[in-house]
């Protein structure tokens, strides 16, 4: 089985054009997002930046155009969900490959899911979206929620 990142995307924590100063904030800014919508308990925001902390999840994909994915344990979720920030400008984000390395990150997918299973099945379909460097870059110019969930269903 396999997971549409569109189908677990919350509405209400979708923010394009996010004017952020560092990966704190953004994380921050979708954790409120979801915890507004119920997804999330009042833990989640400081354990995502915690563990994002040891174990950074920027993903450089060339160009110098790089996703991060930050998440964290399920004792934080309260029903599966997925937030999402277009930045205006890049923040940096520590690199998956190199924690010590900062890159700059334009797209940001903060998972918010109740199990494991969850994890490696939605880590696995951005994996998958993160090889079409094409529809990333659409995504990160996305003007809107229903652009995004259109490029997100997308297969070209």
């Amino acid at each position: 089985m396999s997971i549409d990142i569109s189908d677990y995307l919350v509405p209400d924590g979708v923010v394009l054009g996010c004017d952020a100063v560092d990966a704190n904030e953004v994380i921050g800014l979708l954790a409120d997002h979801l915890q507004k919508a119920a997804v999330v308990k009042s833990s989640y925001g400081a354990a995502v930046i915690s563990r994002e902390a040891i174990m950074p999840t920027g993903l450089p994909l060339g160009d110098g155009f790089a996703v991060a994915v930050p998440h964290t344990d399920p004792e934080h979720v309260i029903s599966s969900g997925v937030a999402m920030a277009t930045l205006s400008k890049p923040v940096m984000f520590g690199s998956m490959d190199d924690p010590d390395k900062k890159i700059p990150v334009s797209v940001v997918f903060e998972l918010a899911l109740r199990s494991k299973d969850e994890q490696i099945e939605m880590l696995t379909a951005i994996g998958q979206l993160l090889q079409d460097e094409g529809r990333l870059r659409r995504l990160s110019s996305a003007s809107s929620i229903e652009e995004v969930t259109s490029i997100l269903n997308s297969t070209y």
